[in-house]
């Protein structure tokens, strides 16, 4: 880092989005339906009852959105494959017009100097596999050590970044606990829970031992994480002490069975009767080796020594503003703590921050501009603590904007815009944001603009 704003020689720049998100056209080619497809359509589950069924109509138009991203520049590209398009059922036949989809759009890609790095899964599980169980059967886990068998097979010749699964919580505890807002949107007892972390952690074994067996030459893959974030009250070190502690304890969950192959006594303890099922052999298969950690990293609590030195968390202070999604509020200092906690714990060989980004309702273009300083604001005052972690010897090697278009938002329909490229998804035109120029310049510069 030559200058005190610029960023490693070989950083890594890139924006992410996910298939059901974006793509759209969801039964064309033979595609089968997945949860959120399902979930979309139980009234009152969606804000104004949108679905993903068109989105961002990417499926169709992704040679414009490639073209876009060369225009701006990008270099690297985090996308997700649908599994529904790969395996209609989950498991049983196989689509061979998802595969060719995909292939064109890696094809494509490439042919644009744009590397891609594929998440396998990014939430959109087949129905048919819900219907059997879901993350609560083993069923599932064998159905994505073949899915994962056949992407890798199909696109390893080309592809060389692999993401095994995006966010476990999401689609386990606030897809099954009570309470939850994602899909399916059950109701189940904690040791079922506990048990979908564990059918979850299984996929990623498999998502890894796939990438070894047929991934080629160069292959990588990681896991990409959204672990508990948490800020020290002071940078004393009683307090990061604290915070280093919280950090432990809310993610030996997901974490330690990756690193240390087991699950840590403190959380078997925490759930008692309600621990999961283990068979022999799965450790061997979670802990296989990877070579980065994927962090998406929104916003985190702050932590201090409590009395007697046990981890207390304070509230948010007003003076930290609220994105429009009312979970996100705007706390950078998480960026540099949350690897920094996790290199600390964990020593993973790479960090990549595989999301980051900020969601809000109104963003009108206005004379064919979007003025979105506030995003741009948001994404310099992040960037500023990953240059930070860097130069503190954490080993973040890239950062994956999220997201390059305005898209389905989960359980906020397209009431939350996160792109840096506003869509009009009446039109399907495409307009980028300020946000877009300004991150256009950060790419190309290497540095904080």
């Amino acid at each position: 880092m030559s200058r005190p704003d610029c960023f490693p020689r070989n950083f890594v720049w890139g924006v992410a989005t996910a298939a059901i998100q974006i793509e759209g056209s969801e039964q064309a080619d033979g595609r089968g339906a997945s949860v959120w497809d399902t979930f979309a359509r139980r009234p009152g589950k969606i804000q104004h009852g949108h679905t993903p069924a068109i989105a961002c109509d990417h499926y169709k138009r992704f040679p414009e959105d490639i073209a876009l991203m060369s225009k701006l520049g990008v270099k690297n590209y985090r996308m997700s494959v649908a599994w529904p398009r790969i395996y209609p059922n989950g498991d049983g036949s196989l689509n061979q017009r998802g595969l060719d989809f995909y292939s064109r759009l890696v094809d494509r890609l490439l042919d644009a100097g744009i590397a891609p790095w594929v998440t396998l899964f990014h939430w959109d599980l087949p129905q048919s596999l819900e219907d059997r169980g879901g993350w609560t059967s083993r069923t599932t886990a064998d159905a994505f050590s073949r899915y994962a068998d056949t992407v890798v097979r199909h696109l390893g010749n080309r592809v060389k970044r692999w993401i095994s699964l995006n966010e476990i919580r999401c689609f386990t505890a606030l897809g099954y606990a009570a309470g939850g807002d994602k899909a399916p949107g059950r109701n189940e007892p904690e040791s079922v829970v506990n048990q979908t972390y564990h059918h979850a952690l299984l996929c990623h074994g498999y998502a890894v031992r796939a990438v070894r067996e047929h991934g080629g030459r160069g292959a990588q893959v990681g896991l990409t994480d959204n672990s508990d974030l948490c800020i020290p009250v002071t940078e004393t070190t009683a307090d990061i002490e604290a915070a280093r502690a919280w950090f432990a304890e809310k993610n030996l969950h997901l974490l330690d069975p990756l690193y240390r192959g087991s699950y840590a006594p403190s959380y078997l303890r925490r759930c008692g009767t309600s621990r999961p099922k283990v068979n022999r052999g799965d450790f061997d298969l979670i802990a296989l080796p990877t070579d980065f950690l994927g962090l998406n990293v929104y916003s985190a609590k702050f932590v201090r020594s409590g009395k007697p030195g046990r981890p207390e968390t304070l509230a948010i202070p007003d003076k930290y503003p609220r994105a429009d999604s009312p979970w996100l509020r705007i706390t950078p200092q998480a960026i540099y703590w949350g690897p920094r906690f996790a290199h600390e714990l964990y020593g993973p060989k790479a960090i990549y921050i595989t999301e980051n980004g900020c969601g809000y309702e109104s963003e009108p273009v206005v004379s064919g501009e979007v003025n979105d300083l506030h995003r741009r604001e948001f994404l310099r005052s992040y960037l500023r603590e990953v240059h930070r972690a860097i130069a503190d010897g954490v080993p973040i090697a890239g950062y994956f904007l999220w997201s390059l278009l305005d898209n389905f938002e989960w359980q906020d329909g397209y009431t939350r815009r996160f792109g840096i490229v506003h869509v009009d998804y009446r039109t399907q035109r495409r307009t980028p944001k300020l946000s877009a120029k300004w991150y256009q310049k950060v790419m190309a510069e290497n540095r904080i603009v």
